[in-house]
């Protein structure tokens, strides 16, 4: 299915150590970037928490937020007393050289990482707790892309079915505006020159109707839109794709206002090339 590079997703797990909290924002971006925040309890579940949405997510600036709220007193919360030891050794080495400055900051020591921990069950526990609702986080935020995928898909395909139409306007007025043309250079001609060469005459319309003509600009519209109406069937990252064809729509569309032969042709072309500018604005938005 089409997905929206736009969401939010927030999801709650609750257990006997406490509960906690994800939320997810996703916005439109070129490559897929992933930004998380987690307690620094649990700084080591990052390099899980990037593969678990890299796994699911193709494209999209990607905010993860995680916040954790313990249950119960500090007897929750055990000290490392290995890296306590080894803080308090260097902290001893410093006082010989700077013995005016040599009192501890516990505030400050409280903010560094891993000194202060959960119990090991209770951090296991947390662990796979938080997990398991990242990935029904991450279940919600694709639910929600896909379905304002669906939202765009819909739209694209209306403004698909519109340049249809207008594409087959301008192959129903090409003869009729060729032979408008056709008549028009007779007349003049008839009044500038009393002896017309018809063969000559003949070959400088061929070459005049060759330059005009845009069946082949009309029969490529045709197919990159017909190539868009598939890509918007398939599954997983297509953005790129669909932006690559806006550009080849757009490319055709400006060859044939260029070679327009009559206002209302050029009208035509006017609203081909607005139907492709508004698909291309919805396109940035999909994965």
């Amino acid at each position: 299915m089409v997905q929206s590079m736009t969401a939010f997703a927030r999801e709650q797990c609750q257990g006997n150590w406490g509960s906690a909290i994800w939320e997810i924002r996703t916005v439109n971006h070129r490559y897929l970037e992933v930004n998380v925040r987690l307690p620094e309890s649990l700084r080591e579940l990052e390099s899980l928490v990037r593969e678990q949405i890299r796994k699911q997510l193709y494209r999209g600036k990607v905010e993860v937020t995680l916040r954790v709220q313990t249950e119960g007193t500090t007897s929750q919360l055990q000290l490392n007393e290995a890296l306590a030891q080894q803080l308090a050794q260097v902290h001893q080495q410093l006082s010989r050289y700077f013995p005016q400055g040599s009192n501890i900051d516990v505030a400050n020591l409280l903010s560094w990482h891993g000194l202060i921990q959960l119990k090991d069950h209770d951090l296991t526990l947390v662990k796979q707790a938080v997990l398991a609702g990242l990935q029904q986080a991450l279940t919600k935020l694709i639910a929600v892309r896909e379905q304002e995928g669906a939202e765009l898909q819909q739209v694209l395909t209306a403004r698909l079915v519109k340049m249809d139409e207008e594409v087959a306007k301008i192959k129903t007025k090409v003869p009729a505006i060729l032979a408008g043309l056709q008549k028009k250079m007779q007349e003049r001609v008839a009044e500038l020159v009393e002896t017309i060469d018809p063969n000559r005459f003949e070959q400088e319309l061929v070459i005049l109707a060759q330059k005009l003509d845009v069946a082949e600009e009309l029969d490529r519209l045709q197919a990159h839109i017909k190539e868009v109406k598939r890509v918007l069937q398939q599954s997983g990252a297509i953005g790129r794709r669909l932006d690559f064809l806006m550009q080849e729509l757009n490319r055709e569309a400006n060859t044939i206002a260029s070679k327009s032969m009559a206002s209302d042709m050029t009208l035509v072309t006017v609203e081909l090339k607005v139907l492709i500018e508004q698909m291309r604005e919805q396109i940035q938005n999909i994965v």
